[in-house]
């Protein structure tokens, strides 16, 4: 069956609201017209997300991991995205990858394409990921694209003791 199937799903990270909001974005008669994009955020030590459309590697820039003081957040806490907005790449980077995305969504959606997903990556999916994924989501909803997000490794952060 997995041969013939059009689409794979990994379901063993996925919470059932975040296995909802997948499958209603590509399958849902409700959907609204448009591209419906959802924008995850993983550690690289988990393994890529099968579901990702495209990747960004946020590894190159400075983890807060080693900031004894922010260690314990994540990266939707202000002290965290502080530290990596204080990264001398960062500003460049940010800029480049919203100039890189701004002509393809439109694209991807005048393609017929109804949902995408944008996967960001960092070693332990808890600090610059989580952070990056969180701006990117708002970024794109202050666009007008319909943009969820996940973070599917921010709690397996704790207990594999990475990033």
């Amino acid at each position: 069956m997995r041969e013939a199937a059009d689409l794979a799903i990994d379901t063993s990270s996925l919470q059932p609201s975040e296995l909802r909001a997948l499958l209603i974005g590509r399958f849902g008669r409700d959907r609204s017209p448009g591209l419906t994009v959802t924008v995850l955020s993983f550690s690289y030590k988990l393994g890529l997300p099968r579901e990702a459309d495209l990747v960004f590697d946020v590894r190159f820039l400075k983890n807060p991991y080693y900031d004894p003081d922010l260690r314990p957040f994540d990266g939707r806490d202000p002290r965290v995205a502080a530290y990596v907005e204080s990264d001398a790449d960062f500003g460049e980077f940010w800029a480049n990858l919203t100039r890189l995305l701004e002509p393809l969504l439109p694209r991807f959606r005048a393609e017929g394409k109804s949902y995408l997903a944008l996967a960001v990556g960092c070693t332990g999916g808890k600090h610059r990921s989580v952070f990056l994924a969180e701006r990117l989501a708002a970024w794109l909803n202050g666009r007008g694209f319909n943009a969820g997000i996940s973070h599917r490794d921010v709690h397996r952060a704790q207990i594999t003791g990475a990033d």
